[in-house]
């Protein structure tokens, strides 16, 4: 459980809580969080953003707190260590919107917003992913990354037999849904967006992949390469808890000799 560095709640749950997890971001902190919040303002409703810091060194957490007088719909905790998995899920559970968007501080998509927010107005679907693969989408991301992408979709589909083009990135969900969802999963860190995007699939919920145009912002905060261990410890993990759990769903072999 993570340690509240501050919380402000209006006196009405907000339609919308747009969680955010972030590790040394304050160089670009300040500029994304106005540009989203003047957004979404612009788009009427109510919202709360709900900053998910995880050991942050660079004075994340003190940007935050000096934007918090004139953004009242902000929200901060920190989780104590980097897991941007574990703060992401922490921040779902302290969401207090119907819905919740997933957010990237480095790309801030209103765009993805409106849409996947539409679908679920609409009970169109319970979870809306936006896809960096999927026709139509457009990502300008370097290509190690992009590679990357692909070759994780692939193992994501031989492991899983994944249907759906995308885990990581922009995801928006109707909360009470993916609540049970999110507190099922097992796994932390990167891997923790495939663990929720797969049991959901898996647990036959309306999973909507939608387009979108990817520009980040900045580098990555952690290099791909040093990712790569941790990223494949983590989803042999995956593959041992689902493996479990569908064991445990099997039902009783009834087929002895009497």
């Amino acid at each position: 459980m993570g340690t509240s560095v501050k919380a402000t709640h209006g006196a009405e749950r907000p339609e919308v809580s747009v969680v955010i997890p972030v590790y040394n971001e304050a160089r670009i902190l300040e500029e994304s969080l106005t540009e989203l919040v003047e957004g979404l303002r612009a788009e009427g409703g109510s919202f709360e953003i709900v900053l998910a810091e995880n050991g942050s060194r660079d004075g994340t957490v003190a940007v935050a707190e000096a934007l918090m007088p004139t953004m009242p719909e902000l929200r901060v905790f920190s989780y104590p260590h980097p897991n941007y998995g574990a703060a992401l899920r922490e921040g779902i559970f302290r969401a207090a919107g119907t819905f919740v968007v997933c957010e990237e501080i480095d790309i801030g998509d209103l765009d993805f917003h409106r849409r996947a927010l539409a679908r679920l107005r609409g009970d169109e679907a319970d979870l809306v992913i936006g896809s960096k693969t999927m026709p139509g989408s457009a990502d300008v991301r370097p290509w190690s990354r992009r590679l990357a992408t692909r070759c994780y979709n692939r193992v994501l589909r031989a492991t899983f037999g994944f249907k759906g083009t995308d885990t990581h990135g922009l995801k928006a969900f109707r909360r009470a849904t993916l609540l049970p969802i999110v507190a099922a999963c097992t796994v932390e860190h990167d891997v923790f967006a495939s663990d929720l995007v797969i049991r959901a699939h898996r647990a036959r919920l309306r999973v909507l992949d939608l387009p979108v145009h990817i520009r980040e912002k900045r580098a990555p905060s952690v290099d791909l390469v040093r990712r790569v261990p941790r990223v494949a410890r983590n989803l042999a993990q995956l593959v041992v808890s689902v493996h479990l759990q569908d064991r445990d769903a099997a039902p009783p072999d009834d087929t002895g000799t009497a």
